[in-house]
């Protein structure tokens, strides 16, 4: 292997244009997005990585930002897979359901997915956008709809303020005793509160489109 781009290794010789490519460069995008975030990471820094051309990274993906989607904000496992697992079973342990599948998606890649998922979120308009049509309407807003729940738009993004914030906790900032602690303690301990989320009375205040300025005018 020989350096490039400022010291990034890159393999020698060239890979064929084929679906051998395009999984090197997924890979290599993940690893590239961990360490450096969406801004510092580079399309050549990426391709030096996977031992590839930089233009094939236009060709499989259409440029870096669409290479971020698929890399990175897909979820380790199919989002269709995890909504089958989160919906399948009793209505009454959809939270803890939630929290075991997520927890479990994450775990399986030591948190990097979800750190750099956090790292490049940040001031990025486009990946904000991606990420809330993932966890609001991909995988948590099928999960309301196969459980027909009142406001499941707002059910689902408190569900999501939860499990972001568990992320954080557990994979980014390191927080103890969360960083460490096994998997179905969260689940016992989180549950509960996604539960209510989920299905459980959430207040009689409207939230939306000009709903929490409101509230906060009549604090002032």
């Amino acid at each position: 292997m020989v350096a490039v781009d400022g010291g990034e290794p890159r393999r020698r010789g060239r890979r064929a244009g084929g679906e051998d490519t395009r999984g090197a460069l997924l890979q290599a995008a993940r690893e590239v997005f961990v360490e450096r975030g969406y801004e510092g990471a580079t399309v050549r820094a990426i391709a030096a990585r996977a031992g590839v051309d930089a233009a094939m990274v236009n060709h499989w993906f259409g440029g870096k930002q669409a290479l971020f989607a698929k890399a990175v904000l897909q979820l380790p496992a199919d989002p269709a897979e995890i909504v089958r697992r989160v919906a399948q079973g009793p209505p009454e342990l959809l939270g803890e359901r939630l929290v075991r599948t997520f927890l479990g998606v994450w775990d399986a890649t030591g948190g990097g997915a979800f750190s750099a998922l956090v790292r490049s979120v940040a001031g990025h308009e486009q990946v904000t956008g991606a990420l809330h049509d993932l966890f609001i309407k991909t995988v948590l807003g099928q999960v309301m709809r196969a459980f027909e729940v009142d406001r499941p738009e707002l059910r689902a993004t408190l569900c999501a303020s939860q499990m972001v914030g568990l992320g954080m906790a557990r994979y980014v900032l390191e927080f103890e005793p969360l960083a460490s602690a096994d998997p179905e303690a969260l689940v016992s301990a989180v549950g509960p509160t996604l539960q209510r989320y989920l299905s459980g009375e959430i207040g009689a205040g409207e939230i939306g489109a000009g709903g929490i300025s409101e509230v906060a005018s009549k604090q002032v």
